[in-house]
């Protein structure tokens, strides 16, 4: 198998697991304030995250590693979680699976400013068209949502798409396991404090699915799918395995059906298999 469908691999294993993250913030956040819940995803992942480089022995990474480490840590464990947990108040996860959508095209574009990528003409024929799609069926669909709840997504796509080229570029040096652990352990000084101070007064009446969705925002979202994530991003190019997030719109429409039973109309479903056609040709072209 060669280096290439190998990065392609890892990348999809890394959209499947981020494909769950926003169904899970939806139950998460009926039952946790936000900010706490962005906090303490992160205290709990960046506690994980510095075990396994302390156990691994891993070295810490160099004085010009910073910037891009402190740029990957505002993007994906902070600004990202915070955003969309606060979106997620206002909209349903569904709604924001479609938004999602534009992350690939953030993504790509990053990859260009941040990380030297040059995807060929063809490419962003693609990626323009698979983000008109979703920006499109976000405007005319679902009129009753919050507009204050899509402007936060907006926001969530474009410092994601920062910290993920950002991090995909230090992963090619430093390794993509290590650079969103050393992320989260550089956030973990003020996230871990400030969840203990933002912590609810009592636990009584948490439910099971809303520590289950605790569980797994802190441990998949924000640290076991970045370790796929990163490996192919980096092996692949970022602009070009960055695309596969078009998928994840489709992989998040059918869990929010399937756990939350939210409503999953036929426009959705068609607008999700355009994108995965905008996907394959990307590929082909990247």
């Amino acid at each position: 198998m060669d280096s290439r469908t190998v990065a392609w691999i890892y990348g999809f294993a890394g959209v499947a697991i981020f494909s769950g993250s926003l169904p899970a913030t939806r139950v998460a956040v009926a039952e946790f304030d936000p900010v706490f819940l962005t906090l303490v995803r992160a205290a709990i992942a960046g506690l994980v995250g510095g075990a396994c480089l302390l156990l691994l022995r891993q070295k810490r990474p160099g004085r010009g590693d910073m910037p891009s480490l402190l740029i990957t840590a505002l993007g994906v464990v902070i600004g990202f979680p915070l955003l969309t947990a606060l979106a997620l108040e206002r909209i349903t996860s569904a709604h924001s699976m479609v938004i999602i959508g534009l992350l690939p095209l953030a993504t790509a574009l990053f990859a260009v400013l941040r990380a030297g990528d040059r995807p060929r003409a063809v490419f962003w024929l693609f990626a323009v068209v698979g983000a008109a799609l979703v920006a499109g069926f976000a405007l005319v669909q679902d009129l009753s949502a919050s507009w204050g709840g899509d402007l936060l997504m907006l926001a969530a796509i474009l410092v994601c798409g920062l910290g993920y080229a950002e991090g995909a570029k230090l992963s090619r040096t430093l390794g993509g396991w290590q650079v969103i652990s050393w992320a989260l352990v550089l956030a973990l000084p003020v996230m871990l404090p400030l969840a203990l101070l933002a912590q609810p007064e009592t636990y009584d009446g948490i439910t099971r699915p809303a520590w289950i969705a605790l569980g797994y925002v802190s441990l998949f979202s924000m640290l076991i799918g970045f370790v796929f994530w990163y490996r192919g991003l980096a092996q692949g190019g970022i602009a070009a395995v960055g695309q596969l997030q078009l998928l994840q719109p489709f992989m998040g429409l059918m869990l929010a059906a399937g756990l939350l039973g939210e409503d999953v109309s036929l426009a959705m479903a068609l607008v999700s298999l355009a994108v995965v056609a905008c996907v394959a040709g990307a590929r082909r072209f990247a």
